[in-house]
């Protein structure tokens, strides 16, 4: 007899919407992207939600890794990078790159889990408990929430996106504990649907993305600036990383004022290369110090004034004499290190098209400014131009001759020789094209997984500029980004240890312990990860490799021996501020 079967019904899902299905969901409607994590035990909820979005996730090979891909996702691209880490030992390893996104005012939205509601704090030596994680991420953060019930998860996220976009940014942490990843939220309010899309659960409780923006200039405030200035002989203006968005007005306002004008490290290509007004990013040396000293007005938009822009030999050396104006978004910052004459809390694009249009109306009307820029400009540019070194000249010219060589290259740095040559001498063709981790917090390993995120954040090409020492702490990123089949150009400057601090250590007499560290073989070591490897030593070499390994599909090391002769050749024959 055949026996027949009866083919089962299939149910549709009744099962309810959990709150870490609705936090993706809010996630992509706040325009969020791509989220770097590593999965745990404790965040695998926050995952059951994702492939219902379009939000891509990237595998770092340890959170650190995490949060540097992070900051350069945004960096490059400008928008908001999150990362879902694990309770307890994922939130302290992601420390470090949180800490220095606060210090660059880096937006970063860090969300984790933390154990049960009841277990939260107990001290009974549950997996990955923390006495206090909220507490502990809150020093390296904006602001740390913790979402106790799911009916609170609209309210904190659109608080994170208000910090975002309405104050000075940096890194926002959001926890969720384990059991209310996994509460039911079907009742809470969920996104606005698309247009065109039908969502009844969302249309019955909708809500509206808050409209958030930096404060906007006082007009008299810009006449206050604007009467100062009339008086002034020998004005100078410091743009910083806070006008890293700020249009062609940014370069408007420094010739209407007619002043020589300075760009800090995360500033760079706010002014095309060889303005005739433009002394880079020179404000630590000697002759560009001095033309901030002499001034007897400085106008700072948008920059902290802190030792790693304005004295990065840190011989506390860096002086402001005359009258300081400043403008900047965070109100706190304007009277700190140095205590403003007048203080403007505003964004830095409508500040700065504000004083534009002052200064245009006063053009109309005859009146203009001629503060003999240009003749400043090229005194200093002649004075900083005799005390370039072979070793300075040489870096440059390996970063310039990629720039051109490469279309749209951005530079992602670490703290390396390199980089530190670059952030006075190289110019930028455009912001958002070079930055690294020697600013703020200053830590070693950002420059690869920090390039990883740029990479994927501007589909651009991308070099990360490292040493041989600072790869060692982040170099399981590599495979990363061979998983991903990006084409990565890691630049590994090569001195055989620890090479500035050696320097530090010989200049100041004392034993070199620690420094000269054994180096790895990079060449296997990068085929084990997936990775191209060049030895790079000449300049021919190096064009040619750059027209087929930027179009490729894997990450390629070129490893440079800082004592390379062709690097020397090569600063003989490029010139400064170009």
């Amino acid at each position: 007899m055949t026996q027949l079967t009866q083919t089962p019904s299939i149910s549709p899902d009744t099962s309810p919407l959990t709150c870490g299905e609705l936090l993706v969901q809010w996630l992509e409607y706040y325009g969020v992207e791509t989220v770097f994590g590593i999965p745990g035990v404790h965040t695998v909820e926050l995952y059951r939600g994702l492939p219902d979005t379009s939000i891509r996730h990237v595998t770092p090979r340890h959170e650190q890794g995490a949060g540097f891909m992070a900051d350069g996702y945004y960096r490059a691209s400008g928008k908001i990078g999150v990362c879902f880490i694990i309770t307890g030992p994922g939130m302290t390893n992601i420390m470090t790159a949180m800490a220095q996104a606060l210090a660059d005012s880096i937006p970063m939205l860090v969300i984790s889990s933390v154990n049960k509601v009841k277990d939260t704090g107990s001290g009974e030596g549950h997996l990955h408990e923390l006495h206090d994680q909220q507490g502990m991420v809150s020093k390296v953060a904006l602001a740390s929430k913790t979402i106790w019930q799911p009916e609170s998860l609209p309210k904190v996220i659109a608080e994170a996106f208000a910090l975002f976009n309405g104050a000075r940014p940096g890194p926002v942490h959001i926890q969720l504990p384990i059991d209310v990843i996994t509460a039911d939220a079907s009742h809470v309010a969920k996104p606005p649907s698309p247009k065109g899309v039908a969502n009844s659960q969302a249309d019955n409780n909708s809500f509206t993305q808050p409209q958030v923006t930096r404060p906007l200039p006082n007009p008299a405030q810009l006449d206050l600036i604007i009467e100062s200035l009339k008086t002034a002989k020998k004005p100078v203006l410091l743009y910083g990383g806070g006008c890293v968005d700020v249009d062609h007005d940014a370069q408007r306002l420094a010739e209407l004022i007619d002043v020589p004008t300075f760009l800090t490290i995360n500033a760079k290509g706010l002014l095309p290369p060889a303005h005739p007004l433009s002394l880079g990013s020179n404000q630590s040396l000697d002759a560009g110090r001095a033309v901030i000293t002499e001034a007897d007005w400085v106008l700072a938009i948008g920059t902290e004034l802190g030792e790693t822009d304005y004295d990065v030999f840190f011989n506390g050396e860096f002086k402001i004499n005359g009258t300081l104006v400043r403008i900047d978004c965070d109100a706190e910052q304007l009277q700190r290190p140095f205590i403003a004459d007048i203080a403007v809390l505003s964004d830095a694009q409508m500040a700065i098209s504000g004083l534009c249009k002052c200064l245009e109306n006063q053009v109309l009307n005859g009146q203009t400014f001629d503060h003999q820029a240009l003749s400043r400009v090229n005194e200093a540019k002649q004075a900083l131009l005799e005390d370039v070194t072979s070793d300075f000249a040489g870096q440059n010219a390996l970063l310039k001759l990629i720039r051109d060589e490469v279309e749209g290259v951005i530079f992602v740095g670490d703290s390396t020789q390199p980089v530190y040559s670059g952030n006075l001498g190289f110019e930028a063709l455009a912001t958002r094209k070079w930055f690294n981790s020697s600013t703020g917090f200053g830590t070693l390993g950002y420059g690869l997984p920090a390039a990883i995120g740029a990479m994927i954040g501007s589909n651009l090409p991308v070099v990360s500029l490292i040493g041989d020492g600072g790869i060692q702490f982040t170099i399981a990123e590599l495979i990363c980004a061979a998983e991903l089949e990006l084409p990565l150009i890691v630049l590994l400057w090569n001195n055989q240890g620890y090479g500035e601090i050696r320097r530090y250590m010989e200049e100041g007499g004392l034993p070199l312990i620690g420094v000269n560290i054994k180096t790895p073989n990079f060449e296997p070591l990068a085929a084990g990860f997936g990775a191209g490897y060049r030895r790079i030593t000449d300049k021919q070499q190096l064009l040619e490799a750059l027209k087929t390994d930027t179009t490729g599909k894997q990450p390629i090391i070129y490893e440079i021996d800082e004592a390379d002769e062709f690097l020397k050749e090569m600063g003989e024959t490029v010139t400064y501020f170009s």
